[in-house]
């Protein structure tokens, strides 16, 4: 992460029907930068989703995070206790595609709105239930770059119901990462070699990042499943990723 300074503010962008709470952090200092939206966890945008959304407006990207969770809690963050893991479920199979989608289309639209931001090509990271929503939001034209990270259910279901998201993979037109951890046992290797072969098969720029030994949740210094060996060599990638947006 580099030393510049950022600015952060909690804001409302519009979506199909509602009004949607974000976070939203920008790099400090002249000139424009390219836009990143990222997609929370089942946790809601809580602490680990807004230090992701400041490393990266450290790194240079303005940087905002919807709260996809606005229609079933508004104002929803919790821990990972096994209790917030069951409210937090409760809530994401209340969810659908289409508002998930109007949700992050919404992000960047108020992000392309400001005139520090890069008005061409944007990016999209998400975590858990939110890398399942990058993928989605992997076929909105306005996105070139997708991190997604163990997203559970890709192969296999929507939001909301109707063919699972796998079958949209023709749909992408920009560039696609996706990170697993091989011990999650949430996300089978069948699964993964799924989605990898389905990328193959539409000819979708993408790379598949297996990580021996990390479990679901990886990323996340604030889950007892952290690994700091792949998590580290996850964000550089992501950074690579994104940097073509800024060309």
């Amino acid at each position: 992460m580099s030393d510049r300074e950022i600015k952060t503010e909690n804001i409302k962008v519009r979506s199909s029907d509602i009004e949607v709470d974000a976070y939203l952090a920008l790099p400090s200092g002249e000139g424009t930068f390219p836009g990143v939206v990222v997609v929370q966890e089942i946790f809601g945008v809580n602490d680990h989703i807004r230090d992701v959304t400041r490393r990266l407006a450290a790194a240079g990207y303005a940087a905002i995070a919807p709260a996809i969770y606005q229609r079933q809690a508004p104002g929803f963050e919790v821990g990972y206790t096994s209790e917030d893991i069951e409210i937090g479920r409760k809530y994401k199979v209340q969810t659908r595609a289409s508002e998930l989608l109007a949700d992050i289309q919404g992000a960047i639209d108020t992000l392309k709105s400001l005139p520090q931001v890069k008005k061409a090509e944007f990016g999209c990271i998400g975590f858990c239930f939110g890398g399942h929503v990058a993928y989605l939001a992997a076929t909105l034209p306005d996105i070139a770059a997708t991190a997604s990270f163990y997203g559970a259910g890709i192969a296999t279901l929507t939001p909301g119901g109707g063919e699972p998201t796998i079958s949209r993979t023709r749909e992408i037109q920009g560039t696609l990462y996706a990170f697993f951890g091989m011990e999650d046992a949430s996300i089978p290797a069948l699964e993964v070699n799924q989605i990898e072969a389905e990328l193959q098969k539409y000819e979708i720029p993408h790379q598949i990042f297996r990580y021996e030994g990390a479990d679901h949740g990886f990323f996340c210094d604030r889950r007892a499943s952290y690994n700091p060996e792949a998590a580290t060599d996850a964000w550089q990638k992501v950074l690579q990723l994104f940097a073509n947006l800024k060309d």
